[in-house]
C-alpha cells in the first residue's frame, strides 16, 4: 500500500482500540518494521492526531481527531452505495430522504476518482411492495428520545388492543417493519407489526430504563450476540 494508505490504516487500527496497543502489534498488523512505524506515529502527530504513548508501553489515539478527506476501497464504497439505496427504496419517506441526502454528502467529499466509482456503480436494489406500511418516522423519534408510546394494534388474529410500550429498536426486513418494545401490558418484550399498528400516540413521559439497557436485556432473552462496534470509544 502507498504511505498515505499506510497512515489512514494506522489511524483506522488506532481508532478500533479504547486501550493502548504495543507498537510492535500495530507494526505486525500493518506488515511494517518497528522503524517504519515509529515515523508513521511521528508523522501523524505533526499533522495533530493526539496520540500518546511510546515504545515499549503502547499507543492511544484520543478523541477529537478528524480524519483527512475520505478515502475507501471498492469494497466499502460498494457497502455504501447498496445499504443508502436499499434504504431509498424501502424506508418511508423521512428515512428514503436522509439515505439520499448522506449519500450525496459522501460523494461531495470523495475524490474525484472514487466520485466516478461511486455514481457507476452496478449494484441495484428491487423496488419496495407497496403495502400501505405506517409512517416509521414518529416511532424513530420516541425511540431516540425514549418515550413511551400508546399504540392501537391488530394482531394477525385480527384482535385489536390498546397498549403502552416503551419502543426502543426498530428492524427493518423486506416486507414489514417490526417494533421492538417493552409491553406494560404483557410486562414483557413484545414485537409488533408496524403496519398492523392501526393508531400511535407518542406520550411525554419517558420510560424508566435507558434504550441501551432494554436493547441488551431482549438481545439476551432471544440469544442473539451483543455487537461489537470497532470505531466505539465511549
Amino acid at each position: 500500500m502507498s504511505r498515505s494508505e499506510r497512515l489512514l490504516a494506522l489511524l483506522q487500527l488506532l481508532r478500533g482500540h479504547r486501550y493502548a496497543i504495543t507498537g510492535s502489534e500495530l507494526a505486525s498488523q500493518l506488515g511494517i518494521s518497528l522503524r517504519t512505524l515509529y515515523r508513521d506515529i511521528a508523522t501523524l502527530q505533526g499533522q495533530g492526531a493526539h496520540i500518546e504513548g511510546e515504545p515499549g508501553i503502547g499507543y492511544v489515539l484520543r478523541p477529537g481527531f478528524t480524519l483527512p478527506p475520505l478515502m475507501f476501497s471498492e469494497e466499502e464504497l460498494d457497502a455504501l452505495v447498496l445499504g443508502s439505496r436499499w434504504v431509498v427504496a424501502h424506508g418511508d419517506g423521512a428515512l428514503s430522504a436522509s439515505a439520499s441526502s448522506a449519500l450525496a454528502k459522501i460523494e461531495a467529499v470523495l475524490p474525484a476518482d472514487y466520485r466516478q466509482q461511486l455514481q457507476s456503480n452496478a449494484l441495484l436494489i428491487g423496488t419496495s411492495r407497496s403495502d400501505g406500511l405506517t409512517d416509521e418516522a414518529p416511532l424513530r423519534s420516541a425511540i431516540r428520545r425514549q418515550r413511551k408510546v400508546t399504540l392501537s394494534y391488530r394482531d394477525l388474529k385480527e384482535d385489536s388492543s390498546e397498549r403502552t410500550v416503551w419502543p426502543f429498536a426498530l428492524g427493518y426486513f423486506e416486507q414489514v417493519r417490526v417494533l421492538v418494545a417493552w409491553c406494560e401490558l404483557r410486562q414483557g418484550f413484545r414485537h409488533f407489526r408496524v403496519d398492523r399498528i392501526t393508531r400511535m400516540q407518542p406520550e411525554e413521559s419517558r420510560y424508566p430504563k435507558s434504550r441501551e439497557s432494554l436493547l441488551k436485556a431482549w438481545r439476551t432473552t432471544q440469544q442473539i450476540p451483543q455487537p461489537r462496534f470497532i470505531a466505539d470509544r465511549n
